[in-house]
Order: structure tokens, then C-alpha cells, then sequence
């Protein structure tokens, strides 16, 4: 066996070299192409002092494209930086209240030392809300509803020596409802300014620290959570979803149920009762599967299915993002709600998620039958690009709730029939003619 020699001259930088690429690895982990500004932005306000203390509203807003907050909920948690306790909060709640023994009269809502703090429910009480409060921890995706991407709390903050200010919290965690949320430390930066009397007086808090929070699938997930599978009309060859793309299956072929444990859980709760799928070849949880249904003179039309394989598992206010250079396009979609991202890619993005009252869930698979959802699209050609040779009319990339899907590898996408002619994508104009004369003569023919 041979071994390569360093001279000892070079070991430091090539040390150095591969420190660079093992952090730029762990940075890409977090960062997403089609959204590359996507965060969540956790913000706290101090508006008002008090004798041992100070009043400050937290907000945190979801600043992702596409990934929203789903149940239970968000969940925020942090370390006092000294012996703060929580007085009071309104929109939110600490988990735990934790030892308040030497309090002898006043008792803290919590004297934990790195409280958790949860959002309240839409239907709380009055006297226990604040301003922009109470979702449920639920927050929509940017994209979809920035009305509803974020929450606030009120938190009475005490047990400071008198006329301290107070510091920043440490160690700010987020759990939104799962793992894959890292958080940077909270910073002072310039107070948050809002508008008062109609806009006309502008009022400045005391004093505001920020964080934002990236997310990598990699630490939230140690597999993937969906698949595509492809197909088309030209081609009865149906392209599958990678084999073991989201674990393998490990029971045999005439088993229904399968048990996905390759997951970290979300919860205690949840750890003692892993994903219960439906067994299949590919073993992921959601596929997704994009359908070429037919071609026309200018138009072509596609069918996209989302299936849910989970027994136990309802996606509500699902979305899938799509890329595909058809999407720069006019497109006509009919069953989804539907919006382009500007990416800032040749090919188009497009992001669809349900209709309320009509396909916002996406129902579990019962035994009997699986939970689903779909919509056809039609899209207008661009005569220049447009061909089904070489994958072409292909998803490059497909998200659901966020999460890469596992696409099939090129070679085996369904390919053109063997003879076709090299513009059998692009039925010319004459043909068109041609065909639609021979059908009219034969239509007349008896009246003849």
C-alpha cells in the first residue's frame, strides 16, 4: 500500500484548507437556493422599565418562502444571562413555574432558569392576550400569508437589582414544532420604531435585541420525507421513486404497516410512537407525482398528485414548491392556489398549496384507500425551449412543506417512444390543419 507523504511545511494549511471546507458543508446545510433569505427573526422590544425589571414584547416572524410553523407549535426557549424570573406574560406561556419558594407574597408566572415558553390558543381568554397573539404557534409560510407569519407575546421580566437593565437572554433556542432551528445570539440593534395617531407620530421602543434562526434538513431529519415519481402519456413506463429513497423497508412484501424510527422526535410524546406508514419500496412518508397528461399546438398539460402514506399523520396547510423551466410561462392551474417566487433562477418557481374548505388537508391513508390531492395545469409553450427530449419536461426540483423531495435520477426518466421524430414535442401548425381536415372529411363522408 502506498502512502502519500506531507511535507511538515504544508500541514498547517492543509489543515486550514480542510477546516474552510468542513465549516462552507455545515453552512450549505442551512441554505436554500430557492429561498436564500429565508429565516425565522426572533425580536424583543423593551417598551417599559420597571423598579426590578422591564416589559418587553417578543415577536417572532417566519420570513421562509415556503416553510411554515405547523402543530403543535412553535416553541422558544433561552438561559437568564442572571436571576431573572418571569412576573407576568400575556400571548404566551412558560411550561414551567419551576422552585418560587423565597418569593413570599408576589409569586412569578416562573423561576426557571431557562423557561420554554409556548403561544396560547386562538380561543383564550381576554385577560390573557396581547396584540398579534394566540395562533396556536402555528405561523404561515411568507409567501402564502405574511398576515398570519408571525406572533407576539407580552413578558414582565423581575428580579434585577435596582436600576439594572437587565441582559440579553442566552442561548435562544426554537423549536418550530421539531428540531433543524439554530439561533444566533440576541444582539442590540436599533430600537424598532412604529407609527402612532394615523401614521403621523413615529414611537421608539427602549431598547431592542434581535436574532435570526436558520434551518438544515439534515439536523431536523436523518432521511427524507418525500419522493417523485414521474410519468407521462408518450411512455406506459411509470419512473418510481428511488428505491430506500426515505429508509428501506425492512418488513416483508405482504406487510401493510411499517414503522419509520429513523426520524428524531419532536416530542416525548411522539418518541414512544414513531411515523406508522404504509409500506412501500421507497418507505417515504408524502410522494409526490408529476403527471404529463397531453401536448397541444401551444400548450401542454400536466397532473400533479401529492399522496400521503402516513396511518396516523394529517398535513394541514400543505404546500409544494416546483422547479421547472415551464413555470416562466403563462400557467393555468385549477385545483390549487398558486404563486411564482422570484428566484432568481432561468426556470421558473412555483409554489401551490390548498384551496380553504376544500384542500387545505392532506388526509391520512386509511386501509382501504390513501389520502390525496391534485390538480391539473396547463402550460403555455415557449417554442423556443420547449421539448419532451432528455427530461426536459421534468420537475428540476420539488419541496413539500419545505423539505427536498428525492427526485429519480435522470436516466431513468420515461423517454420519447423509439422512432420519434425529433419535433414530435412541437406539432406544427400545418399537421394541426392536415389532421383537422381529414377528421371533418370523414365526418361528411355519409352525407355525401
Amino acid at each position: 500500500m502506498a502512502f502519500i507523504s506531507i511535507p511538515s511545511n504544508y500541514l498547517w494549511p492543509f489543515a486550514l484548507v480542510l477546516m474552510i471546507v468542513v465549516a462552507m458543508g455545515s453552512l450549505s446545510d442551512c441554505y436554500d437556493p430557492l429561498d436564500p433569505n429565508g429565516n425565522i427573526t426572533v425580536i424583543f422590544d423593551t417598551y417599559q422599565w420597571e423598579n426590578d425589571g422591564y416589559l418587553a414584547k417578543v415577536t417572532i416572524h417566519n420570513y421562509f418562502q415556503y416553510r411554515h410553523v405547523d402543530k403543535p407549535g412553535w416553541k422558544l426557549g433561552w438561559i437568564w444571562a442572571q436571576n431573572e424570573v418571569i412576573w407576568s406574560m400575556k400571548g404566551a406561556f412558560a411550561t414551567k413555574q419551576g422552585n418560587c419558594s423565597s418569593f413570599k407574597s408576589d409569586i412569578p408566572h416562573s423561576c426557571v432558569k431557562q423557561p420554554e415558553i409556548v403561544d396560547l390558543m386562538p380561543d383564550s381568554s381576554l385577560e390573557n392576550m396581547s396584540v398579534d397573539c394566540c395562533r396556536g404557534g402555528l405561523l404561515d409560510a411568507w409567501a402564502i400569508n405574511p398576515s398570519k407569519s408571525f406572533s407576539s407575546f407580552q413578558i414582565k421580566v423581575g428580579n434585577l437589582h435596582q436600576n439594572s437593565f437587565g441582559t440579553a437572554p442566552l442561548n435562544l433556542t426554537l423549536m418550530a414544532p421539531g428540531l433543524g432551528y439554530t439561533c444566533g445570539p440576541l444582539l442590540d440593534v436599533d430600537p424598532t420604531v412604529s407609527l402612532d395617531i394615523g401614521g403621523r407620530r413615529q414611537v421608539q421602543v427602549f431598547r431592542t435585541w434581535k436574532t435570526t434562526c436558520t434551518y438544515s434538513s439534515f439536523i431536523a431529519a436523518e432521511t427524507p420525507v418525500c419522493c417523485v415519481s414521474l410519468s407521462t402519456f408518450y411512455n406506459p413506463t411509470i419512473t418510481s421513486c428511488p428505491l430506500c429513497s426515505c429508509g428501506c423497508r425492512l418488513a416483508d412484501k405482504t406487510t401493510e404497516t411499517c414503522m419509520r424510527t429513523s426520524f428524531p422526535s419532536i416530542t416525548n410524546d411522539i418518541q414512544s410512537d414513531p411515523d406508522v406508514v404504509k409500506c412501500t419500496d421507497h418507505m417515504c412518508p408524502v410522494r409526490v407525482h408529476w403527471h404529463i397528461m397531453s401536448n397541444y399546438v401551444d400548450h401542454w398539460r400536466v397532473k400533479l398528485t401529492i399522496t400521503n402514506y402516513n396511518y396516523n399523520k394529517i398535513f394541514s396547510d400543505w404546500n409544494v414548491l416546483v422547479q421547472h423551466p415551464g413555470f416562466s410561462q403563462k400557467t393555468t392551474i385549477y385545483s390549487f392556489n398558486s404563486t411564482m417566487l422570484p428566484a432568481g433562477f432561468r426556470d421558473g418557481v412555483a409554489l401551490f398549496w390548498g384551496i380553504p374548505y376544500f384542500n387545505t388537508e392532506l388526509i391520512s391513508t386509511k386501509k382501504d384507500q390513501v389520502g390525496s390531492v391534485s390538480t391539473e395545469m396547463l402550460l403555455k409553450k415557449d417554442m423556443d425551449s420547449f421539448t419532451f427530449s432528455n427530461g426536459w419536461a421534468f420537475p428540476r426540483r420539488l419541496y413539500f412543506n419545505g423539505e427536498s423531495c428525492q427526485m429519480p435520477l435522470p436516466d431513468s426518466f420515461p423517454t420519447l417512444p423509439n422512432g420519434a421524430v425529433s419535433n414530435f414535442a412541437k406539432p406544427s401548425h400545418c399537421l394541426f390543419l392536415l389532421l383537422t381536415f381529414l377528421t371533418c372529411q370523414a365526418l361528411l363522408v355519409p352525407w355525401l
